[in-house]
């Protein structure tokens, strides 16, 4: 089988009274399948508590493309992600977790070169694999992401392959637009 999924509209994380709230994703894939997991991005308002997990388990032949987008606040209308936290959870079982934390009052983290260097946008596609992706084909798709990131220039991206079976393209961006058109851009070529 198949599957493209996505969403009607972005998930939201509204500022909390001290309750997290969680949004948790968990797929199990049989062999042979593939799903695409393209939702629309998540905003994390300041003030927010939250946690968004999207776990995946492969049977050896099986294939998952999936990508998040990360919105922190809105700075376009003046609501900066000044407080709170948000915990992004990506994990393909048994080969790689990738578990973010964001805390507003972090400033190395927010505004250092080494975290997000002021970037309000973080956006991550990621094919995995149940068997090795291969060499020719890891090196095709990091080639043609490369190619693609060079193309948006208001963008920070980088692509590697993180584990024989895990591709992962990591992009910062100040709006979702970009950093969605990008990820569309590779996920096509992938």
């Amino acid at each position: 089988s198949h599957a493209l999924v996505t969403t009607p509209g972005a998930t939201r994380f509204y500022r909390s009274l001290g309750t997290q709230a969680t949004q948790q994703v968990r797929v199990r894939l049989g062999p042979g399948s593939r799903l695409e997991w393209l939702p629309l991005e998540t905003i994390a308002y300041s003030g927010c508590l939250g946690e968004s997990r999207m776990i995946a388990e492969l049977a050896p032949s099986a294939e998952i493309m999936v990508w998040e987008v990360l919105a922190l606040g809105l700075p376009h209308s003046d609501q900066p992600f000044a407080k709170g936290r948000m915990v992004q959870h990506l994990e393909i079982e048994g080969l790689w977790l990738d578990r973010g934390l964001i805390d507003a009052q972090d400033t190395r983290l927010m505004d250092g070169p080494l975290g997000l260097a002021g970037h309000s946008c973080l956006g991550v596609l990621v094919l995995a694999v149940g068997d090795d992706l291969g060499r020719e084909r890891a090196e095709q798709a990091m080639t043609e992401a490369r190619e693609l990131a060079s193309s948006h220039p208001d963008l920070w991206a980088g692509v590697t392959l993180a584990h024989p079976r895990v591709l992962v393209l990591r992009v910062l961006g100040q709006q979702t637009e970009p950093v969605r058109a990008l990820l569309q851009d590779v996920w096509a070529c992938w």
